[in-house]
């Protein structure tokens, strides 16, 4: 009898969806694969455009050639392939379908995140 109840509990509570993750750019540092193919975009941690204009990048990205130096945000190692990288990340050529933006600079020290 108890197990009928706690069945019949369960059928009639509503099922909650799990909760969204929040993606910060803010908090991406580390090696990095760039994925371009359309086919492998659910795979991916995010979206991101690339910004050919520094002022409306929402992250600054310097490239590191060595993933040990890659240890604050904005500092970034491309990855030889998704299985080594940190974060994979869908690069889109649609600003609207990204999840953020980000800008490529030459000076290690612009590196990091954009505060309004």
């Amino acid at each position: 009898m108890l197990s009928f109840l706690l069945t019949l509990l369960l059928a009639l509570m509503p099922a909650k969806a799990p909760a969204a993750v929040s993606l910060e750019p803010c908090k991406i540092y580390g090696s990095v694969y760039l994925e371009t193919d359309p086919a492998r975009r659910s795979y991916c941690f995010g979206t991101v455009y690339v910004e050919p204009q520094e002022a409306f990048a929402d992250l600054i990205v310097f490239k590191e050639t060595n993933k040990l130096f890659a240890d604050k945000v904005g500092l970034w190692a491309d990855a030889p392939a998704r299985d080594f990288a940190d974060y994979v990340l869908f690069v889109t050529p649609d600003r609207s379908k990204a999840d953020f933006s980000i800008h490529y600079t030459t000076v290690r020290s612009f590196a990091g995140c954009k505060t309004n």
